[in-house]
Parts: C-alpha cells; structure tokens; sequence
C-alpha cells in the first residue's frame, strides 16, 4: 500500500512538474547579472548596462574629472574600456566564457566632461569558438566618438550550471 501511494505521488508530481528551458534572452540576462557582479572595474568607472541580448550588449558611463587628459577630453584609455566592456558582455552572452583575442579602436570625436557615453555592441560574426563583435561609442548629441572592434575566442567554462528549472 505505501509503495502504491508514493508511486501515486510521484506519477502526479510528474505530470504537475513544468520544466522551464532558459529562453536565449534569459541566458544572456543572467550571464551579464552575474558578469556584472563579479566585474570591480566597469562598475568602479560608472558603466551601467543598459540592454543585453544575445550577442549584443549596450552600456553607459558619464565622463568624470578624473578621466580627463591633458587636454581636458575624455583619455582614450577610458572610451577603449566602455568599448571592451560592451563587448566583453556581448560576446559572454551565450554562457560560454570567452576572451578577448584581439581589439582595436579609432576614436573619432572626444568625450567630453560629465557628457554620457553610451557603447552598443553588436556581433558580427560567431563560428566555432571565434567571433567579431563590432562596438560604436556615441556621445549624448548621437556623433560617433569611437568605433572598436572585438575579437572573441570562446574558452572552458561556463557563467552558470543550466539544468533544468522545474516549477
């Protein structure tokens, strides 16, 4: 009788059990939620993301005082940073790490102080363990400061275990 009920039990908890498969969105969301938490230098420069997506990420920094060159614009190193970050984002969207294999950037208009940066990147490419990410830093007024490109080489690992999600 008490293996009739447990069976019982199990087959309605069977048939009541709902398993949720993470949307790609959803990965994307919670690979930058976690990124994001374990990451001290994009917050410790005011980046913010603003929207993710798989294979693309779009984040904010305001140009400080203390990120000012000699001539008083936005240090490069501070765009190339907003710019690697965005793509960093982008190309972990799949829970896969991945690196960086190669940058580069050509700046085009300086950031200006307290002036909001926003940084979109978008893939390009992804095959195999490789791909192109293609990051466009604009200022507030919409002209294009920078445009960086992000070579991305995938690596062991995951952000998180994705088994199963039962209700």
């Amino acid at each position: 009788m008490l293996k009739a009920l447990q069976n019982n039990a199990k087959d309605q908890n069977y048939e009541t059990r709902k398993i949720i498969r993470m949307t790609p969105q959803d990965r994307a969301r919670k690979c930058a939620e976690l990124m994001f938490a374990a990451d001290s230098a994009s917050p410790g420069l005011g980046m913010a993301i603003t929207d993710i997506a798989p294979g693309a990420a779009t984040m904010t920094m305001t140009v400080r005082p203390d990120m000012l060159n000699g001539h008083r614009i936005c240090h490069g190193g501070f765009i190339f940073a907003l710019a690697d970050s965005a793509f960093a984002f982008a190309c972990n969207s799949y829970n896969q790490n991945t690196v960086a294999q190669q940058n580069q950037i050509t700046y085009l208009s300086p950031g200006k102080e307290g002036e909001l940066l926003t940084a979109q990147a978008t893939e390009t490419s992804r095959s195999g363990r490789s791909g192109v990410y293609d990051v466009t830093v604009t200022g507030e007024d919409g002209r294009t400061v920078a445009l960086f490109r992000g070579l991305s080489r995938s690596v062991k690992g995951q952000h998180f275990d994705e088994g199963d999600t039962a209700l």
